[in-house]
């Protein structure tokens, strides 16, 4: 069975830098739960940031150049925090990779988990197309990255994989 990772947020659990949750209704991943394909973890978290945290956002919102080590990750009062940043996008990448996870849903918006809209890196408001660095790390390696809105499409993925491991 395919397992399918998501942000720990989405689910209910209290991880976002405010302390708290983004919970979404969503009859697919109700029936993926009931069947035990979710897989929860929050990056930021998982990358050792606490809970509640001040906020960060991706500078230029380049996730790549992030990942590359040419870009950084930065509270308001200017403190990079990339290394947990990166340090929870890699575990989010080992978890796909130890459980052959290979679709994703990820809380849209966020400087890890952002799948088409992000913050601009100038904390003021301003959304940009771009991912967060977690988003932007499993894409880099294959994963296909879904937001909360996207359900949709990410079940239509599910059902192509199926078929595909099955031969059907």
């Amino acid at each position: 069975m395919h397992k399918i990772l998501i942000s720990a947020c989405l689910l209910g659990e209290r991880v976002r830098y405010d302390g708290k949750h983004s919970s979404i209704h969503s009859d697919v991943l109700q029936a993926w739960e009931q069947q035990g394909r979710l897989i929860p973890l929050c990056p930021e978290v998982a990358g050792g940031l606490p809970i509640p945290r001040p906020p960060a956002e991706i500078e230029a919102g380049d996730a790549k150049a992030v990942i590359k080590g040419e870009g950084a990750i930065r509270r308001k009062d200017g403190s990079d925090v990339t290394e947990a940043f990166m340090a929870g996008a890699e575990m989010a990448l080992a978890l796909c990779m130890q459980h052959d996870i290979r679709i994703a849903i990820l809380k849209e918006g966020s400087p890890s988990c952002g799948v088409n809209r992000l913050n601009d890196g100038s904390f003021s408001g301003i959304k940009i197309s771009g991912q967060g660095v977690t988003a932007c790390l499993l894409a880099q390696h294959g994963i296909s990255v879904f937001s909360e809105f996207q359900t949709e499409e990410a079940e239509t993925r599910l059902d192509q994989l199926t078929r595909y491991h099955f031969g059907e």
